[in-house]
């Protein structure tokens, strides 16, 4: 199985939850947002909560379409 990973962006806290989108696409063309717990990012980033607003990081694309793995770029 091969391992797709994209890069993307932190742009918000959003209560206990991340906003994220792709990092290499223009605004103009990205999909709607999409929220992940916030905690659970920046405990494998090593970083505080809020430390995540416009972070850049790679996540693993899983097959069901969610990321995970969240290294720094």
């Amino acid at each position: 199985m091969t391992v797709q990973r994209v890069t993307v962006r932190v742009l918000l806290l959003f209560g206990d939850q991340a906003e994220i989108v792709a990092a290499d696409i223009p605004p103009s063309e990205r999909a709607e947002p999409e929220r992940y717990p916030a905690a659970d990012i920046a405990a494998t980033v090593g970083v505080p909560v809020s430390d995540l607003p416009d972070m850049r990081l790679t996540a693993e694309v899983g097959d069901d379409g969610r990321l995970s793995g969240w290294p720094l770029v």
